[in-house]
């Protein structure tokens, strides 16, 4: 007696298509005779859910199968009185099901030959730049090895005069097929490497390859704000396409050299400069290196600096404007100069003289700073004491 198809596969007598699909998809994966090692009652099993899947995705078998039962069905779909589906029924259903998920692993029409022109590899250079030339732009050469089209062979890879033919093992498709159980697949073909073409007698130039490297000198224009990892595209200056396809892209990867002077905080450069002892305490200016020009910048790219009596080290001035400039609009950073006082060195007796003349003038009110930070030692040493005085 025969077992009801929907049984077989699973799934209700009202399944949707899809339904009946996934249940089939699940259940032949797992039966199938390749996976199982070739055991007979697997492919027993497998046979007999290509046979009800054979009979339930068409929807007027299933129509006649919901109404008569397996009498409705017999002789129908090709596996005469007793049912079941045939071996090209069976390579038919499973190229339906297995197709997409897949891909072309499977036997099947509707593939598109591989032996027109492919597009080139795409390209990478890592070009290191100055902060001036990220600061200001630039212009900057740069040689790039890149695969081009063979000019004597024009890409074909034949020597010239002769032209490639046509692969008689996949016959110019690039693509083969072999059977394997149940069904069939394709592979790339081994002679031709899925070109569909031989080349009998190879380009002396190229040895075949229809391509030779050479080494490009290209300008690159860096502009005027780009920060480290910033990538530049430029669209068909990588490797040649094979068979005359269009060209790869190159893409340059900016890295931008540590600056002894400037460090970068997004748009802002941050520059500590020394500042003389007596000019932190009187106050005055002071020279800061500057990137760019303009008012108060002279032409060594230096500017004036204002230093506030009694700056103290770790005071920033800020200059606005003058840091890196904005890719994107006309915004510009600025230049934040750190102050640090600078105590002199090598006095000689008569200005050691007179540095202990001045220390004894001063009171605590010249000097905040210590005596705020003396205040809390003596509230942290009595703290200590008295904790120890407690214990004994």
């Amino acid at each position: 007696m025969q077992r009801d198809y929907y049984e077989i596969l699973g799934v209700s007598r009202t399944c949707s298509e899809a339904e009946l699909k996934s249940a089939f998809r699940k259940q032949a994966m797992e039966h199938h005779p390749d996976r199982n090692g070739g055991c007979e009652q697997a492919a027993g099993r497998f046979k007999e859910l290509n046979e009800a899947y054979s009979v339930l995705s068409d929807a007027q078998k299933r129509a006649a199968y919901d109404r008569f039962g397996h009498a409705g069905v017999n002789g129908m779909n090709g596996g005469g009185p007793g049912g079941g589906a045939g071996f090209a029924d069976v390579h038919d259903i499973f190229n339906e099901v297995f197709g997409q998920a897949f891909g072309d692993m499977f036997g099947g029409g509707g593939r598109q030959r591989q032996n027109g022109p492919a597009r080139g590899q795409d390209l990478r250079y890592d070009l290191e730049i100055s902060l001036e030339q990220a600061f200001a732009g630039s212009e900057v050469e740069i040689n790039v090895p890149a695969a081009m089209t063979c000019e004597p062979c024009e890409g074909t890879g034949a020597k010239p005069g002769t032209k490639p033919v046509t692969c008689n093992s996949c016959n110019g498709m690039g693509r083969v097929r072999a059977s394997q159980g149940f069904f069939s697949i394709e592979r790339t073909c081994p002679r031709c490497g899925g070109v569909g073409q031989l080349v009998l007698e190879p380009c002396q130039t190229c040895r075949g390859n229809g391509q030779t490297r050479v080494e490009r000198t290209l300008s690159v224009r860096i502009p005027a704000g780009v920060d480290d990892g910033a990538r530049i595209r430029l669209a068909g200056e990588g490797d040649a396409g094979a068979r005359n396809g269009p060209r790869g892209d190159l893409y340059i990867f900016l890295s931008v050299k540590p600056h002894e002077l400037f460090e970068r905080d997004g748009l802002d450069l941050l520059c500590s400069v020394p500042v003389p002892m007596c000019t932190a305490a009187l106050g005055g200016e002071i020279d800061a290196p500057c990137l760019m020009g303009g008012e108060n910048c002279d032409g060594n790219c230096k500017i004036k600096v204002k230093v506030p009596e009694g700056a103290q080290t770790g005071r920033t001035v800020r200059l606005k404007g003058r840091g890196m400039p904005s890719l994107r609009s006309r915004e510009r950073g600025d230049l934040v100069v750190e102050l640090f006082v600078e105590t002199p060195t090598g006095l000689t007796a008569r200005q050691k003289e007179l540095m202990r003349e001045f220390a004894g003038l001063c009171s605590e009110r010249q000097h905040p700073q210590s005596a705020g930070f003396f205040n809390k030692a003596k509230r942290f040493w009595d703290d200590i004491t008295g904790t120890e005085a407690r214990a004994s």
